[in-house]
């Protein structure tokens, strides 16, 4: 699929070299024609490690039709490839930045993904801040695999809520699986993998400083709330991704 922004390669996996207002100006750009189902992936260093173990998954990145730098890492891979990337393309801060811009412009939102009240927590929260904002629907699905018959019923209520855009919130790689499998299924112009927004957004969990997240740190302050769920995707992965770049630099491997 042709890249829609310049971009630039991390292990193998295409990663678009553009800042939240591109992304929003971009999205705009879908909703306004129409023409098909695009889908928006926010990823950071453990999609990427998530890639390398799992050449399907690898795939599903570089269908996507947009996937933006979540993670500091790979804006600072992206600086040294020569693009100008000033800050990451967060997902909780897309979500925000594109309500803040559209909210006067009458798109729909749904929101699917998160524990059960959650979507509905953080609808709420975006209308507050934004009251121009349309809601179009939610839903927290059930976390064990969903039926062909649960499949086809929430595709149908999606569809007769009529959303512009989708954010998904089902933490990667299950979102961008889901988005993938659906592209074809939903008449929705926007899909959005944005993982995390929907517990930060809503208040469920707590945020990282601002300065914790220009650095680089938001991991470990993660890391110090949920040790026990996230020790793996930042101590581990964290590992393997700094293992797999120093193969890759030394052309040990092919990614």
């Amino acid at each position: 699929m042709k890249p829609v922004v310049g971009c630039f390669h991390v292990l193998g996996v295409r990663i678009g070299a553009l800042q939240i207002s591109d992304a929003v100006v971009q999205m705009e750009e879908w909703i306004y024609d129409r023409g098909q189902c695009h889908s928006v992936a926010a990823t950071s260093m453990h999609g990427i490690v998530e890639a390398q173990q799992d050449p399907a998954f690898k795939e599903i990145l570089n269908s996507t039709d947009l996937v933006v730098p979540d993670g500091m890492p790979l804006v600072w891979l992206g600086r040294r490839r020569g693009h100008d990337l000033r800050r990451r393309v967060y997902g909780p801060e897309l979500m925000l930045g594109f309500c803040e811009k559209t909210a006067r412009r009458g798109y729909r939102h749904f929101f699917y993904g998160g524990e059960p009240g959650v979507p509905e927590r953080l609808a709420e929260s975006l209308q507050r801040r934004f009251p121009a904002m349309q809601v179009a629907g939610t839903y927290s699905p059930p976390f064990r695999p969903l039926s062909a018959r649960e499949d086809q019923e929430i595709v149908a209520m999606i569809s007769r809520a009529a959303p512009d855009v989708l954010w998904v919130g089902l933490g990667t790689p299950k979102q961008e699986r889901w988005m993938h499998e659906h592209l074809s299924t939903l008449s929705v112009p926007v899909l959005v993998g944005v993982g995390a927004a929907f517990d930060i957004l809503s208040g469920r969990r707590r945020q990282a400083p601002p300065w914790m997240r220009e650095h680089g740190l938001e991991w470990f302050f993660r890391l110090l709330q949920e040790p026990r769920r996230l020790w793996r995707r930042y101590l581990v992965y964290g590992t393997q991704f700094i293992a797999y770049f120093a193969l890759d630099g030394l052309r040990m491997k092919d990614f």
